[in-house]
């Protein structure tokens, strides 16, 4: 049954995103979309936000809800933020050598942190699903195995994305890069291109951190599966350095005005030596995936 006061706060619109996001000109073809302007300043806004709204509407979300989620950071910060909207209390589970600001803004949020050893991002999942298990009222948007994390990419990202290159810069064809945390967006626009390029020439290329999962800075992506993304459908894999990726969001902060955080600089790094080495006649399309204050004491 629905939640009646929590209905009326989802028909008011608490949870309505910032879409369509803005898509800008980085350089000669690179093309990027400002993910940064949601709500909480990250791509993940897209997922939660819809994940909480149907949660609501099937009933599966009341006012005993307590919403849980394993995080590296973003998604957690979308959930603490729907949780205050609706008045609901929220626990994260992050591993401890995530950012401060990102544990700041889960707190300042009201959300409940619980910390686990760095990099162990299964042993997060781990200890979500035991919460998830112990009572029914934990509700979590299960971001690691919902295949709405795809569906709200193909769906709502991609043809963003499609209109904004045809209408504002008067490309038809594109192609996308991006890291991959739980493979949603990647998968998603993989997906986007099964229905609309009909010649197969639009490729989705794969940002990977150079070092491996346990000692890589890239906060948000490689943590340690690729969860719901399929590798064999990905065209290209880029490998970025951390420090390239830092210096890369350093740099367009202060050539574009944008602060944006560590892995929109691999994205952008990646996309550029694509470009350089690939020379496609279609522009390349990638993602600044959040805002750079969560990352001010690492950049």
């Amino acid at each position: 049954m629905i939640d009646q006061s929590l209905f009326e706060k989802i028909q008011n619109r608490v949870l309505d995103l910032t879409c369509p996001t803005p898509l800008i000109r980085v350089e000669e073809g690179v093309y990027a979309k400002l993910e940064t302007c949601h709500k909480t300043g990250s791509v993940k806004d897209r997922f939660v936000f819809e994940a909480v709204k149907r949660g609501v509407l099937r009933g599966e979300i009341t006012r005993n809800t307590v919403l849980i989620e394993a995080t590296s950071g973003n998604t957690g910060i979308s959930l603490a933020a729907a949780g205050a909207q609706l008045g609901l209390p929220v626990k994260i589970v992050m591993p401890r050598n995530m950012s401060d600001e990102r544990k700041q803004m889960l707190r300042r949020f009201g959300a409940e942190l619980i910390e686990v050893e760095p990099s162990d991002f299964f042993g997060a999942i781990e200890e979500r699903n035991r919460l998830v298990g112990l009572s029914s009222s934990y509700w979590s948007p299960m971001q690691f195995e919902n295949p709405l994390n795809i569906a709200v990419h193909s769906g709502a990202t991609g043809p963003e994305i499609a209109t904004q290159m045809q209408h504002l810069f008067g490309f038809h064809r594109w192609h996308f890069l991006s890291g991959a945390g739980t493979g949603g967006t990647l998968m998603g626009i993989i997906e986007f291109f099964d229905y609309t390029d009909d010649a197969g020439q639009c490729k989705v290329m794969q940002v990977v951190p150079a070092e491996d999962t346990k000692t890589h800075g890239i906060q948000g992506i490689n943590d340690g599966s690729d969860f719901l993304l399929d590798r064999s459908r990905v065209s290209d894999q880029v490998l970025v350095p951390t420090e390239v990726a830092a210096e890369e969001a350093r740099k367009f902060a202060r050539t574009h005005g944008i602060l944006v955080g560590i892995s929109s600089g691999a994205n952008l790094w990646a996309a550029k030596k694509w470009v350089r080495e690939n020379c496609p006649k279609e522009p390349v399309v990638t993602l600044l995936c959040d805002r750079g204050e969560r990352y001010l004491s690492i950049l």
